[in-house]
């Protein structure tokens, strides 16, 4: 046994080895120990509320790339947190989340702040949960639960630690190392590229996966060689594909018969690290997932998700492993490009403001290396036909659908920010309530960020939804006489209110100007069409 060595000691030594010292969190009392001598080269980022410290930890992996940690509360704070575990789950974050818990002796007596069940809580939205038998198991337990959650599929994985363990003598976790890129046989990435070696038409759809291993390029050139138009797979919480190229199509709507009728003509559908499909809303009589006669392969990481996958063959893989064994076998094909994408026309400049206008003057002003996070459900189909993400890693937003999770997203990646870098968050109203806390935070690191809040006085896209099933008001759904402004200066963050179009380039060019962060209140005018009415872009 190490002298002098605990469980403490053996989390800080883990942590440092694996890049994880920035730790994200709202302390307790059952994780004071474990905080006892916080290390002088780690650093605590306070969160005024727990779901805010997960989202904003997942804004940090997605700019690190790499796994972070976030200290939760026992019982009670673990389940603030539980919506933005969903979101993360969802979208493949690897956090490594551990909550406190009480002292062992006292659980027999459910005493005060303890959790009875603790593994059990956050299932199933982790990938892994546990609380060891013994305090000395601690170590190797972390260690487990650092490699499932960078295991892909990468999600969040819990560990809970009654506080009395930390003081308890450790040895140092042994060092390892998972390589955890894997592919498929050769005899099924020949069949899939056999069908698209023969096929007539085919077509790629390309979702969050693509972006999160860094698969852009090589899925970029399996497009050229193959001729295939891209689409982006229904409520992607990420881009995959440069949306600037000849060859993109746009994003597919979340309704059955709408994404079958933009496949339409396909005979052999490839569809990217994405579900097959995200839906959103059932119409009656959907018909079938894709167009008769189509044939649809799938390549993904996540077995669970290949499992439910209704139609095709699909493939497990991870996607530049695949994608690239695929550009081995896949032959160059000359065909025709697709017409170019219309594009939209700039709304005029009236008052209150058109969103469009918004999307339209931030894609002209913005830094070419900004990062695009997005939290404004009533407004995402014009913002994604106005401002085309051509990088990766360049936009940000849940896949998922629990509100609250933009902003704090937005702060963590704005902590994880490059010399330079901006980020810029697209928040509406409604969300920006969900998690406003997390300005503070952003305050106190002078976070390098634009919130611009779309301001349309109330839930939009909830009165959408109920337009579309001719609900023509809707209750509960209108907020007023929130000053955004006076909050987050509250906060401490400074801000501008803009009412009128003439004012709107200059506070845009104020707001990306700012060195900390700034927010902008924009009000613009409500979108009286139904959520998911079929449209061309």
């Amino acid at each position: 046994m190490t002298t002098g060595f605990t469980v403490r000691d053996a989390l800080y030594d883990f942590c440092r080895r694996t890049g994880m010292t920035t730790v994200f969190g709202n302390p307790g009392s059952t994780e004071l120990r474990m905080l006892r001598g916080f290390p002088d080269d780690f650093t605590y980022v306070l969160a005024l509320q727990e779901s805010v410290a997960v989202a904003a930890a997942a804004g940090h992996v997605l700019g690190t790339g790499r796994a972070t940690l976030v200290s939760l509360h026992s019982a009670g704070g673990v389940g603030h947190s539980l919506g933005a575990v969903f979101n993360a789950y969802r979208d493949r974050v690897p956090l490594v989340i551990i909550a406190g818990q009480q002292n062992r002796a006292l659980l027999q007596t459910r005493p005060f702040l303890g959790a009875d069940e603790p593994a059990t809580f956050p299932r199933p939205y982790v990938k892994w949960s546990r609380q060891p038998e013994r305090g000395e198991d601690v170590p190797a337990a972390l260690a487990e639960a650092y490699r499932v959650a960078m295991t892909p599929p990468r999600g969040p994985v819990f560990l809970s630690v009654p506080e009395d363990d930390w003081d308890l003598p450790a040895e140092p976790v042994a060092e390892r190392t998972v390589h955890t890129g894997f592919t498929a046989s050769p005899e099924a990435l020949r069949e899939v590229a056999d069908a698209l070696n023969a096929a007539a038409n085919p077509v790629l759809v390309v979702g969050s996966g693509v972006d999160d291993e860094g698969a852009m390029p090589v899925v970029t050139r399996l497009a050229e060689r193959t001729g295939a138009p891209v689409w982006i797979s229904p409520l992607s919480g990420r881009s995959g594909f440069p949306e600037d190229h000849r060859l993109f199509r746009g994003f597919l709507p979340p309704v059955r018969d709408q994404v079958r009728a933009r496949l339409e003509g396909h005979d052999v559908i490839l569809v990217l690290g994405a579900p097959v499909f995200t839906y959103h809303v059932h119409n009656e009589n959907p018909g079938p997932v894709v167009p008769e006669g189509s044939r649809l392969f799938h390549l993904d990481c996540d077995p669970v998700q290949t499992a439910w996958t209704p139609v095709g063959t699909s493939v497990l893989t991870t996607i530049q492993a695949g994608v690239s064994g695929l550009l081995d076998l896949v032959d160059e094909v000359e065909r025709p490009a697709p017409e170019p994408r219309e594009r939209l026309a700039a709304p005029p400049a009236t008052d209150p403001l058109d969103a469009g206008l918004v999307f339209e003057s931030l894609r002209e002003l913005m830094p070419e290396d900004a990062v695009v996070v997005e939290e404004v459900p009533s407004y995402r189909d014009d913002f994604h036909a106005r401002f085309p993400i051509s990088r990766s890693g360049g936009f940000l937003t849940t896949g998922s659908g629990a509100l609250g999770w933009g902003l704090p997203l937005g702060v963590g990646r704005a902590l994880a920010a490059g010399p330079g870098e901006r980020v810029v968050s697209l928040i509406g109203d409604g969300s920006m309530m969900y998690s406003i806390q997390a300005l503070w935070t952003a305050a106190q690191h002078n976070a390098p960020m634009t919130v611009i809040v779309l301001n349309n006085h109330g839930y939009g896209a909830v009165k959408a939804l109920g337009r579309r099933i001719q609900i023509p008001a809707v209750p509960g759904c209108d907020i007023r006489d929130l000053d955004f402004v006076k909050v987050a200066a509250g906060l401490g963050v400074p801000g501008r209110r803009v009412d009128e179009a003439a004012a709107l380039k200059a506070a845009l060019t104020e707001g990306l100007a700012h060195e900390g962060p700034f927010l902008l209140d924009v009000g613009v005018a409500g979108d009286e069409s139904a959520m998911y009415e079929p449209w061309a872009r």
